[in-house]
């Protein structure tokens, strides 16, 4: 066995927030290391968020360009070269490598590639990629492990050898007709995506709706979007069994609200959840505590049960976006340099990329009611917008939740035409504790989707006894 290294900064994974530690340690002059098994940088830039909008977007061009006769341009028939699709993904990715590649060595962080397994409490043993071990002991070790996607427990299901995001992302072949076993966010993306590259698309859902955490009628937009572009929604459907291989030929039975039915294709794309990476890495013997469901115990603070280590990111089971990745390093630098942060109080934004994307911050109805917050709610429908009006983006809904018996702003949804940049104006009023009526009275640019603001705030009802 090797010597062990005495190092000051011990990271194990290299994602959003292990690879910000990495760096500003390094910097702040920390002898900083880190641990990574295959992808420098985390998934964001190599298989999840970046690759997935990359292809996306190559879906929209082609969505529009099949669609082009209907704003007046005329083109032929639209064919999508796959290879060149995913050609244009991996020049993206290789590019965010060499970026990290780069932050790394003028930072100075030692960037590890190999396998760690704890062996004893901040004592590490990777098996490095190209041979050999090295034993790393670090003064703080820090987790950033991630999670990996769930198979459902599901007869035949395994076998079949089903994609998750990461072989869906490198098909350079247009499947025949994908079948996607999940409704959450990843699986609707992509369902879509590659409804629009020409495939076939059946999507299965064994929840009550697409979109589990959302209000219902954000879920009803969605689905009614997917379904007018020709997928296939089987929404409660529990999956019985699977036969055949996916890549050749699959045969699904689920049992729906229409009786037992058989989905045949020659796909299977899994998205039902995500795994933290927990097991099989030591955890117990660097007396680190996981939750019931394999997650890190951690507090507040990101502390876990054994001193000086943190857990960021997925794995601590905070919420399951990078930016959120990366807000858990600012709340443990900070708290490092002696200040107060939590993560108990962070608003928390998100999107999801199909189009028009939905985009959200704050409470949604279903958790107001849930914790016993009185609210007023307004809509409007994306055709009420004057920008949705000239551009034909009219598809999706504003749907905003404000105190009952105050003017603050408590939750933001929006499925529309650059929903994530009309949101982030809210999630910034929210954060500012601007009353809504702020946001009512601004003078957007005329004629922006922001501008729409405007007029769902000023659907608000008055206040009870006002």
């Amino acid at each position: 066995m090797s010597q062990p290294e005495q190092i000051d900064v011990l990271i194990l994974g290299s994602g959003g927030g292990g690879k910000l530690t990495a760096w500003h340690m390094a910097r702040s002059g920390r002898r900083t290391a880190v641990v990574e098994r295959r992808w420098i940088g985390g998934s964001c830039p190599n298989i999840a968020c970046l690759p997935s909008k990359n292809e996306i977007h190559s879906a929209e061009v082609a969505h529009v360009a099949r669609n082009g006769g209907q704003f007046g341009a005329m083109t032929g028939p639209v064919k999508v070269d796959m290879a060149k699709v995913v050609r244009r993904k991996r020049d993206m990715v290789e590019a965010q490598v060499a970026a990290h590649l780069h932050n790394y060595k003028t930072s100075g962080a030692e960037l590890i590639m190999g396998t760690g397994r704890f062996v004893a409490p901040k004592t590490l043993e990777v098996s490095l990629n190209d041979g050999g071990t090295r034993n790393l002991v670090g003064a703080q070790v820090f987790l950033n492990v991630g999670t990996h996607a769930a198979i459902p427990n599901v007869p035949g299901l395994e076998a079949a050898h089903p994609m998750t995001h990461i072989e869906a992302l490198e098909l350079d072949i247009l499947p025949a007709h994908l079948i996607v076993i999940g409704g959450g966010y990843a699986g609707l993306e992509l369902a879509q995506a590659y409804r629009r590259f020409g495939s076939e698309v059946t999507v299965v859902e064994a929840g009550t709706q697409l979109m589990g955490r959302e209000d219902a009628d954000a879920s009803h937009e969605i689905r009614q979007v997917l379904a007018d572009e020709g997928v296939e929604i089987h929404v409660p459907a529990q999956l019985i069994e699977v036969s055949g291989q996916s890549g050749r030929e699959v045969s699904l039975v689920a049992r729906t609200s229409a009786g037992e039915q058989t989905i045949e294709g020659s796909h299977i794309l899994v998205a039902a959840g995500r795994v933290p990476n927990t097991a099989g890495i030591g955890l117990d013997k660097a007396g680190v505590g996981l939750d019931d469901r394999g997650f890190v115990r951690v507090n507040e603070r990101l502390e876990t049960s054994a001193p000086d280590v943190w857990a960021l990111g997925d794995c601590a089971g905070s919420p399951m976006f990078t930016h959120i990745s990366e807000d858990d390093f600012r709340i443990v630098r900070d708290n490092l340099s002696g200040g107060r942060r939590s993560t108990r109080d962070r608003l928390i934004p998100y999107c999801m990329f199909t189009d028009p994307p939905l985009a959200h911050v704050g409470l949604s109805e279903r958790e107001a009611e849930r914790q016993g917050v009185k609210t007023r709610i307004a809509k409007a429908p994306m055709s009420a917008v004057l920008r949705a009006q000239a551009t034909g983006l009219t598809q999706g809904l504003m749907k905003a939740l404000v105190g009952e018996n105050d003017d603050r702003i408590l939750g933001f949804t929006m499925i529309g035409a650059e929903a994530g940049e009309v949101m982030a104006v809210v999630h910034t009023a929210m954060m500012a504790d601007l009353a809504y009526t702020r946001l009512r009275d601004a003078d957007f640019a005329h004629p922006t989707f922001a501008e729409g603001l405007g007029f769902l705030f000023s659907n608000v009802p008055a206040r009870s006894g006002a």
